[in-house]
């Protein structure tokens, strides 16, 4: 029969109330969880979309959260290399006068989507499928996909997103309550080390070290900025 718990059913709703997957919240209004579909690779995910579109579920509002690597379009930003993130922080915060047209026409991907579903032609898609329509409506895809998250049923995402404490703080993902699946979940154990590690190189050292010896031989915080010289003269 029909499917009562997501906004894909078309038939009327059972009379029970399933505890797994409505709980009330705030009184009187109902709480539907959102599933997170965690995978190792965001080539994977491509893969679970395109399984996705072949199923009765295939309606179901969804949105895939990924970095600006995948999303960003602008032209100056997305061919920058490694600092794009950067880059895409000082166009917002308007920092030399310019500002991201494209950020300015997020609302047109989640109306398209909207209208989508209104006239049940909506269907799963893939990150490539989102950037085609942004560069189509000029509409930053990585926000985009970030507002969609709101209304979807289902977020897919890389297992960082989920595990890693300031990457779920900063896209705003709030797992409680909510249902998590990951994919080959055997590769968790070094993802979550590396969420919990960082790599530094030699000259990065040496560097955070001349700048230490400056803030100590200027008087700058001396108690504060002597304990992190020595931690680099130690590692180096």
């Amino acid at each position: 029969g029909p499917c009562t718990g997501c906004s894909c059913s078309s038939g009327k709703e059972s009379k029970k109330d399933t505890s797994s997957t409505k709980k009330k919240e705030n009184g009187d209004r109902s709480f539907i969880p959102k599933i997170f579909f965690g995978t190792r690779t965001h080539k994977q995910i491509s893969q679970i979309t395109r399984e996705l579109k072949r199923t009765a579920y295939s309606s179901v509002p969804m949105t895939i959260l990924s970095s600006r690597d995948y999303t960003c379009i602008h032209p100056v930003v997305s061919s920058s290399g490694s600092n794009r993130n950067e880059m895409c922080v000082e166009l917002l915060e308007g920092k030399h006068g310019k500002s991201c047209s494209y950020y300015h026409g997020v609302h047109k991907l989640s109306e398209h989507h909207a209208q989508q579903s209104l006239h049940r032609m909506y269907q799963a898609w893939d990150i490539e499928d989102l950037v085609s329509l942004a560069k189509k409506l000029r509409a930053c895809a990585y926000f985009a996909a970030r507002e969609l998250m709101v209304g979807a049923d289902i977020v897919f995402c890389p297992y960082n997103y989920l595990l890693d404490p300031q990457i779920r703080e900063s896209m705003e993902i709030n797992l409680k309550g909510q249902v998590v699946i990951l994919d080959e979940a055997h590769n968790i154990e070094d993802c979550a080390r590396e969420s919990m590690s960082y790599s530094v190189t030699e000259s990065q050292l040496r560097a955070a070290r001349e700048e230490l010896d400056f803030m100590v031989n200027n008087n700058i915080r001396q108690k504060d900025h002597e304990p992190l010289r020595a931690v680099c003269c130690s590692l180096t």
